[in-house]
Parts: C-alpha cells; structure tokens; sequence
C-alpha cells in the first residue's frame, strides 16, 4: 500500500466524519460513536446497579435462594454475549407481545452479563473484608443493613475497582455486536461505509481502534483520577 492510497483512505474517513460521530442525525435516528457512548453508558450504570445488588446478595443469602442467585449467575456468565443479545431482540417481543426496540434489547443483554461479572467483583471484596469489622460494626449497634452500606461494601467497591473498569471497558468493547440486530452503532456504521469504499478497510477500521482506545482509556482516566481525589478522604 502507498502513501497516496493510504492518503485517500483518511480523505474517505475524512468526509464520512459526522456519519462517523452520530449517523444520520438529525434527519434520521442517531448513530455512530454517540449511539456507542449511550449504549455503554446504560449497559454500565444498569450492570453495575444489578452487579452491586447481586453481589450483596452473593454474600448475605443462603440455602436454596443463594444457590439459585449462583446458578442465574453462572448461566449469564456462561452464554456468548452475542447469543444472548440475538435472544432477547427475539424473545422478548414474544413473551410480552410487544415491539422491543433493538437499542433496548442490546443494553439488556450487555447489562446482564456484565452484571454477572460485577456481582462477583463484589462478593470477592465484600468476603476479603474481614470478619472483625463486621463484628466491631455491630457491637456499635448498627444492623446489617448498614453494616453493608457504610462499612463492607464502599470498602468491597474500592477494592475491586480496577475489576470494575475491565468489566466496563468489555462492556464498551461489547456494544459493538450490535450489529447482529443491525443497530447503527460505530463499528455498524464504519462497515457500512467500508463497503461502499471496498478499498480502504484498513484506514477505517484503523480509525475505528484509535476510537475504541480514545473511549476506553478516557475511562480508566477519569475512574483513577476519580479514586485518587478519594484516598486522602480515607486516611482524616
């Protein structure tokens, strides 16, 4: 490959710019990198949510309602991500005789697996806490509501942080298989454009990594920089 042709693979993805950054919006619905950030940004606050509660659960339940949670648990960690983003766009009309848009059937399947990783984040660092603070937080008389909620679980949380942010950068990564229910999303719209070009895949989808890499690592920025304005507040 030259650098002429390598040239006019940019002018392509140069020109293809807003298609890139939000599809066809405003005269169609939104797409592209937008579409992409709204699809992790749901899939992560609803995944972590779950994930919080399901670890929660993971460490207080027993008996047959813990080995249930287990059981759901390991069935959603089991499962290619991609079948069950085809599942729930088909199923879920089904089931509840509705139409289901395909943006919302994507953030649930993202957001139940992810919870299932994030709720065994969680229950790895609520069971690494140890048992002497749980004891010396009740002998202050606080329930074990409480105990959970300002005692085990931000320590759980800051511990398992960076299990945190792996699983939401998949999370991010994870948005792309939307296109098997052909959501608009970045990596859709950049094959689209692709094979209208048919001669610069490697421009665009050079283009495409440097993206996911501006995403991704922004996060992990703003999560560290997020953690250590925190620390100093840990140790007045």
């Amino acid at each position: 490959m030259d650098l002429s042709s390598f040239s006019d693979g940019f002018i392509v993805i140069k020109n293809n710019l807003a298609y890139f950054v939000w599809g066809n919006y405003p005269e169609g619905s939104i797409g592209g990198i937008i579409l992409t950030l709204i699809l992790s940004l749901s899939a992560i606050i609803i995944a972590s949510v779950f994930g919080v509660i399901a670890g929660i659960g993971l460490t207080i339940l027993i008996g047959w309602q813990h080995k249930l949670l287990v059981l759901i648990l390991s069935f959603l960690r089991a499962i290619p991500i991609l079948m069950l983003i085809f599942w729930t766009f088909f199923l879920l009309p089904m089931i509840f005789n509705v139409d289901v848009p395909a943006i919302a059937t994507v953030i649930l399947a993202l957001a139940l697996i992810g919870s299932a990783y994030i709720a065994y984040a969680v229950y790895a660092g609520m069971i690494t806490v140890s048992v002497e603070q749980w004891q010396a937080a009740y002998s202050l008389g606080l329930n074990r509501q409480q105990v959970i909620r300002y005692i085990i679980l931000p320590q759980a949380i800051r511990m398992m942080m960076p299990s945190f942010v792996n699983q939401w950068v998949s999370l991010i990564k994870d948005s792309s298989l939307a296109y098997i229910v052909s959501v608009a999303e970045f990596t859709f719209l950049a094959t689209k454009v692709n094979n209208r070009s048919m001669v610069y895949p490697t421009e665009i989808f050079l283009f495409v990594i440097v993206v996911y890499f501006i995403i991704c690592y922004a996060l992990n920025l703003l999560v560290s920089c997020l953690t250590k304005r925190k620390k100093p507040l840990m140790f007045n």
